[in-house]
């Protein structure tokens, strides 16, 4: 879980969730039925589906689990609209 950790501080989620599938495949398994969600959540979503694999191994949530996963979804949603609130003031024509 270090590792995991410390690829997900430097490398970004992506990385992190794909080292995470190749060296614990029973665990994203059981969190998804087949391979093509955890691929569109990787590249799409990664904290959220990073997230869905921590909180729902069964593939169910439950819970206090929702929320997880509202939190990852906002740090999802926050990483694509963070670069654009801070170049705002690039844009041509804004004052």
């Amino acid at each position: 879980m270090c590792c995991f950790l410390t690829a997900l501080l430097f490398l970004g989620p992506r990385f992190a969730g794909i080292l995470w599938w190749i060296f614990d495949p029973i665990r994203w398994n059981l969190a998804f039925s087949s391979w093509i969600w955890p691929v569109l959540g990787l590249i799409f979503l990664p904290f959220t589906t990073i997230m869905f694999v921590i909180v729902a191994p069964g593939g169910n949530v439950v819970g206090w689990d929702w929320l997880w996963l509202g939190l990852a979804v906002i740090i999802d949603i926050g990483s694509y609209t963070g670069g654009g609130y801070g170049n705002r003031d690039r844009i041509p024509g804004r004052a």
